[in-house]
């Protein structure tokens, strides 16, 4: 009679590979450069695409996270939000947090409190605002009277909307109309060309009449002339430019004569 033989032993049973999305029991250590956000997704292992889909933002969002460039977002705003959605998807509590911030971890505690997750998360929400402002700030602070003045001329209206009359001051017609369709050119709108009061202006020069100095300081930029006020007039989209002689003296002041001439006041 034949004894029943023994089983072999059973192998031993693999330990269960960690769920998608859950952190591990221990993270390894961060580097100084590394980024927050970045770590904590590789130690998921998840990709840029998959934490996007978790986090319901565009995967850009992610990786200009990752990547620092807070200045891609639309608004600080929306930056802040975006690092609020990435690091709930990704499950990053109070303790994480402290570690990616590499500040000391307290003991843990016997029951996970919610609250302080919400915490970590507004923690590095506040970091990345801080940085978005600062960036802000900085390209305000460096750009700003540039900025302001760019802004200033393309409020103007466009040059087409401008009536120019081109008087000639220096006896020299030729020159004169040369100037008049440099004019032109620029597309402004030339009404009349023709003679000034008196031949003695030493230098070309834009008159604006009240309510036009904006207009009247873009072309003179343009012409390289000196601006003076224009008395009278009403309406500010018409300039005078008084053509000098082609090469003179620099002079800064209208002559007496350029506020009495008579071809500088308004065509009817």
């Amino acid at each position: 009679m034949e004894f029943a033989r023994p089983l072999p032993p059973s192998p031993p049973a693999p330990e269960p590979a960690p769920e998608p999305g859950l952190a591990p029991a221990a993270a390894p250590a961060r580097g100084p450069d590394d980024s927050p956000l970045a770590h904590a997704r590789l130690h998921r292992q998840l990709t840029v695409e998959e934490t996007a889909r978790r986090a319901g933002i565009p995967a850009d969002e992610v990786r200009w996270l990752e990547e620092g460039r807070i200045y891609r977002f639309a608004t600080p705003d929306r930056a802040l939000l975006a690092t609020m959605l990435v690091a709930t998807a990704l499950g990053i509590d109070h303790r994480e947090a402290l570690e990616l911030a590499g500040l000391p971890v307290p003991p843990k505690p016997l029951e996970s409190n919610p609250w302080r997750r919400l915490a970590a998360v507004g923690a590095v929400g506040a970091a990345v605002l801080s940085v978005a402002l600062a960036v802000v700030l900085a390209q305000s602070h460096t750009a700003g009277p540039a900025a302001a003045a760019s802004a200033k001329l393309n409020t103007l209206p466009p040059p087409w909307a401008i009536k120019v009359v081109v008087l000639n001051g220096s006896g020299d017609i030729v020159w004169t109309r040369q100037v008049a369709s440099r004019i032109q050119a620029m597309s402004y709108r030339v009404t009349h060309v023709g003679r000034a009061g008196s031949f003695n202006y030493p230098q070309t020069q834009v008159f604006f009449p009240p309510g036009g100095q904006a207009i009247g300081l873009r072309l003179a930029k343009q012409l390289d002339a000196p601006l003076q006020p224009l008395p009278g007039g009403s309406d500010p989209r018409r300039l005078v430019v008084i053509v000098g002689p082609d090469t003179g003296p620099k002079s800064t002041q209208a002559p007496e004569s350029a506020r009495t001439d008579p071809d500088t006041r308004e065509d009817p």
